[in-house]
Formats: C-alpha cells, structure tokens, sequence
C-alpha cells in the first residue's frame, strides 16, 4: 500500500498493489539449465522457487505445473476442475521473481511501469511470478488505453482496475442518455470503476457528476483521466462502499453492478465481476436518501446468471418483490454480440445472454 498523492473529497487514499515479500525466507533457485520438474517438486513441497536467469524460465515452470496438475486430475468434473485451477494459484504464487531498483532482476524482462509507480518505497523485494505478470499485462493495457466506442475515446485503466471489453450495455445507457428529458444538474455513479458511465453522463450535459468506488485504484485512475481531459471541475470522487460518503442528493442515480453471485470471499478486482448476496437491497434502502423527488434510478445488468445457471433469481426482480420504495418506469434489453471465435472458453450461452437497462422512480 502508498499514498497516492491524490486529495479525494478532502482525504487521501492509497493504492492496492501486490503484497511484495520483503522478509528474508529460503528459496530454490532455478534456471533453464535445471530440469522444471525439480522446481515443480520443489512448489508441491511447500518451498518458494526464485527464477534467477531469464524471465522466460518462469513462464516454462509455469507451463509445466499447468501440465503436471492436468495430468495430475483423474476426474473432469466442474468441482475438480475448480481444485485444479485453486491449486495451480497456490502453487504457482511461491514461484518468484526478485524487483531490483524498480525493474525485473533477470534477463529479457518486460519493462513495467507500475513497479516504480506502486513501490517508490522499495529498492528490492520479491514478487510471485503470476502477479508480475498480471502487472505487466496492466501495465500494456494503461500505455495502449481502451477504444470505447460510446465515449469517442479511450480509457488508460490503472492496475487492478475494472474497464469493459463488451460494450452493448454501454449502447443501451448512451441511447437512454439521448432520450433523457430531465433536469441534468448533477447525478451520482456508484462503483465508478473506470469511469465510463460517468463521462457519458458528462458527455450528455450533466453539469457534474458524483462518482463512488470501493476501490482506491479505481478512485485514482479516474482522477487521472480527469486531469488528463481537464474535466476536474464536473466530477468529485468519494472512496467506499455504494455511495460512500457522499452526502449529496441528485436527480439521477446510476448504477452498474456486478452481474454474478459471489459464492466465495471477494477482494480487489472481483468486487467488480461478483455481487454479494445483500448488495441490492443495500443499494435501494440508501438510494432514497440520495434521489431527489422525481429523480430516477437507473440500473445495467444482465441476465448471464440465470442462463448460466449460477443464479437462480434474478435479484432486481427479487428486490422488486418485497421493496415497494421504487416503482419501475421502463426496462429494456439488447441482445450481446456472439464470442470471439478465438476465444478457448465455452460461451454457448452467449446466444440466450441480454444485457438489461431498468429505470425506477420513487414512489411517493
């Protein structure tokens, strides 16, 4: 964890960054010249490995454990496939890298930006290989920036932040945006993420926009395309949970949140990707201290749980069912593109997937 260096609504935050290893512990070292079943034995024995040569030495170790633990696995059923994948995660996080000075200690290494930005404080510490390599992965993602269609523009996320990669649910905001006919004042964006439903909310006139996030990263990232595109006098960021500490009431509440029930603790990115059971009913009961009369709520979701089968109720419906604060103006689905074909998942499913825009009003 750093300070940012950024002020967010009179206080300052820090940023998440992966937990380097700053304690002395033993490790095997490991090279190309070595055989990668002895780092393999070395991990299932509870030891750490250090990749000490090139940085390409660990992706082979890595390779190698994914084909050890596949052939390792008698049955294919969903819950032993899920096993596989934890294990691998446990086993392939004692697998290590050490950080000198802000840089990869071994040869042709990528060149990450996020080191110097993320651990000004250390000259050299360890890093399990996985977490370098989503760092990296972050970091060309940040230099490269996002195309989103609907804002014209691109997005530079920040490591371990939220951006989309499908747009269709973005398209059925915009359309709703152009139809909108009430006052544009100001509205607030819960779980801001990246920051994109709020610019297109900037886009379409609203004089200023409120937004939230439980996560720093995301705070900070947005902060910084605000500086960037010099909109820092239409947006203010709170950092916390759904609104925060936002004490503001607005015309128009907006809301994307995660489309899939969490069955298991969640941290960090995946508060972006699974919802917890209480999220909605939390969300509502403060919504109404937030909206003004005549305002509008607006919600983006989609029914990928269900026809995947990991949830059961759809829980706006749920919600709906015993809240009677809100009363539904209009909803409206569009159907998702297909998946890419070069995509290795199964999304079958993809054909039968809508994403939903719901618009509530309060009830008197």
């Amino acid at each position: 964890m750093i300070k940012s260096g950024l002020p967010i609504s009179g206080m300052e935050i820090k940023a998440d960054r992966p937990e380097p290893i700053i304690s002395d512990i033993d490790v095997v070292l490991f090279n190309r010249r070595m055989d990668p079943q002895v780092a393999i034995d070395a991990l299932v024995d509870d030891y750490y490995v250090l990749v000490n040569d090139f940085y390409s030495s660990g992706i082979l170790v890595l390779n190698e454990l994914k084909k050890y633990l596949k052939n390792n696995t008698i049955d294919k059923s969903y819950r032993e496939q899920h096993d596989s994948r934890s294990a691998f995660r446990e086993l392939s996080h004692k697998l290590l890298l050490e950080i000198r000075k802000n840089k990869i200690a071994v040869k042709k290494a990528p060149e990450i930006g996020w080191l110097k930005t993320l651990y000004p404080d250390l000259n050299d510490f360890l890093l399990p290989f996985p977490q370098v390599q989503g760092l990296n992965s972050s970091w060309q993602w940040y230099q490269k920036g996002i195309a989103i269609p609907v804002l014209q523009r691109k997005i530079h996320p920040w490591f371990g932040t939220y951006f989309p990669t499908r747009f269709e649910h973005l398209e059925l905001f915009d359309n709703w945006l152009k139809d909108y006919k009430g006052d544009k004042k100001s509205a607030i964006d819960i779980g801001t993420g990246s920051g994109v439903l709020s610019f297109q909310l900037l886009k379409h006139g609203f004089e200023k926009v409120y937004g939230t996030d439980s996560n720093p990263n995301a705070i900070i990232g947005v902060k910084e395309d605000l500086i960037v595109n010099n909109l820092q006098s239409k947006m203010e960021l709170f950092h916390g949970d759904l609104f925060a500490n936002c004490k503001i009431k607005t015309e128009l509440i907006v809301f994307n949140p995660p489309w899939i029930p969490a069955f298991h603790a969640i941290d960090g990115i995946d508060k972006a990707i699974y919802y917890e059971p209480d999220i909605f009913t939390r969300f509502f009961a403060e919504a109404k201290n937030h909206l003004k009369e005549n305002g509008r709520i607006v919600l983006l979701f989609s029914n990928l749980a269900q026809i995947t089968k990991v949830g059961e109720l759809h829980p706006i419906e749920a919600e709906l069912s015993v809240n009677n604060q809100f009363k539904k103006e209009s909803f409206v689905q569009k159907k998702v593109a297909p998946a890419s074909k070069n995509s290795r998942r199964d999304q079958h499913w993809r054909s039968s997937e809508r994403v939903e825009l719901w618009v509530f009003k309060s009830e008197k």
